[in-house]
Parts: C-alpha cells; structure tokens; sequence
C-alpha cells in the first residue's frame, strides 16, 4: 500500500474521544451491574473461575511468574519505550499526557475495586468481596498506553497491537491463577480505555491548532486486529450463551465458562485496541 500525506489538524475531532470515553464508561457499568449485581451474572462469571482449574494444573507455573514480574516489568519496560520515543519524536507534551493518563487509570481502578463498588451477596460460591476492577491488569494495560500515546501515528497501531497483547496475558493470567473472574479484566480494560480517551482530549486541546502533516496509518494494521478479534468474539458469544442457558441447569459446563471467558478477554482487549487505533489514527 503506497504512502500519501494528510493534511490535518489535532484539534479536528476532539469530540470522538469523549464519545469513546463515555461508551467505554457504558460498556463497563453494563458489565459491572449484569456480572457482579445479578444472579445470572455472579454465576457465570464464578462458573468461568471455577473452570480455570482445567487449564491451572498446566500453566499455574507460568501464569504464576507472569504475576510475579508484572509490575516491576510493566513500569520499568513502560517507562523506557515511552522515554526512548520521546526522545526520538521530542513530544515532551504527549509524554506528560501519556503519564497521567496511565497514573489516571491505576488510581481510578484501585478507588473503584476498594471504595466505590461492592458485590451483594446473592448465594454464589466463591470470594465474597469485590475483586472488579482487576489492578495487575489495569497495570499492565495503563504501561500499553503510555507506549500507545506516545507512539508515531503510523507505527500507534503497532504498539496497540503489542500492548493489547501484553494486557491480555496478564488479564488471563489473574483469571488462570484465580485471582480474578473475567469481569474483573474486562473492566480494568475499559478503565484503562476511559482514560485513554481523557487523553486524547487533553492532546486535542493542548496542542490548539497547530497543524501538522503526516502519514495515513496503514490499514494492514487494523485489519490485522480485526483478524484476531472477530474469531475471540465469536468463541466468546457462543460459549456466553451456551453457559447463560445453562447456568442453572445440572450441567453448567464451568469448562466452557472459562474458554468463554479467556476468549472474551482476548476479544475485549483487541476491541479497544481496534478502536483506539481508529480513534487516534489521525493525532500526531
């Protein structure tokens, strides 16, 4: 595909991006009322725990040292990509937002997960208080779009594609190693989407209208996400009805709750990273 220019502005649409935070904030208040306020929910999202004991007798040992070196990877690995293509691109800005926009979304999660949201008792075995949203998750997806936004409009999709992968194992790492419930990791996604989005406002606005040309993203990236994302959600879809129906049956399948759930989490990351691709596609 050739390359071309594109004479555009930052501050051309700054209104998709707090589209995109608040669909974010619908999906995730969806989520959280139907997976952790509901019986339904509550029991599919435990069934999908309980059958990562499948897959735990195999990979607890990986999943385990994923867990362990998450934190200190995710800051150490964040924070020299993010400095080393700042010095490269000289955006210092982009850099401030890239921070607080991360800084922003941990915080948020740990303020949601221990003072803003409970989990009602509604008669489901399993952890009693509220694990949603997943911190180590929100972590490692907060590093991914540090990288992101300060990443050059033709090589963001890249980074996106890079990121959602690191986020995604490590989310499916906390629900292998039972830390955490799929809800959980979804939700610090969308966090983590939320104040992306914030960011991207704050980049629109900061900048004014200071025009710049660049090159149009390539469209082989987004495509390749999309490659990757429709077959997760078609598992996940298909596993979340299956186990619905079937939830309060004899046979509630928990095996095919946690294949549902790992592909939903595979599917939600590639989603946010589809769209933000999109979204950002156009800012410098």
């Amino acid at each position: 595909m050739g390359n071309w220019n594109v004479r555009t502005t930052s501050t051309t649409s700054p209104l998709r991006y707090v589209v995109g935070a608040f669909c974010s904030i619908a999906v995730f208040v969806v989520i959280y009322l139907f997976s952790v306020r509901t019986l339904a929910g509550q029991t599919m999202d435990q069934l999908a725990f309980d059958g990562a004991e499948f897959g735990r007798r195999s990979v607890t040992p990986f999943t385990q040292q994923v867990l362990d070196a998450l934190p200190v990877v995710s800051v150490i690995a964040g924070a020299v990509i993010t400095g080393i293509l700042t010095a490269v691109r000289r955006n210092v800005r982009t850099l401030v937002v890239a921070i607080g926009a991360a800084l922003g979304a941990v915080l948020t999660t740990q303020l949601l997960k221990g003072l803003l949201l409970t989990r009602p008792d509604l008669g489901v075995d399993g952890y009693a208080g509220n694990s949603l949203p997943s911190g180590h998750t929100t972590v490692a997806a907060a590093s991914a779009l540090a990288v992101f936004l300060v990443s050059s409009p033709r090589t963001r999709w890249l980074s996106a594609l890079a990121g959602t992968a690191f986020a995604v194992v490590a989310g499916v790492s906390t629900l292998a190693n039972g830390w955490h419930r799929p809800s959980d990791v979804i939700a610090a996604l969308l966090v983590v989407a939320v104040w992306g989005c914030a960011g991207g406002v704050a980049l629109t606005v900061w900048r004014g209208d200071d025009a710049t040309t660049m090159k149009a993203p390539p469209a082989a990236g987004a495509r390749i996400q999309l490659k990757i994302l429709v077959p997760f959600l078609v598992v996940a879809v298909s596993a979340f009805l299956v186990t619905y129906f079937r939830a309060f049956g004899t046979t509630p399948g928990p095996l095919i709750a946690y294949i549902g759930g790992v592909s939903a989490i595979i599917a939600a990351g590639f989603a946010v990273a589809l769209t933000a691709t999109r979204l950002f596609s156009r800012l410098p």
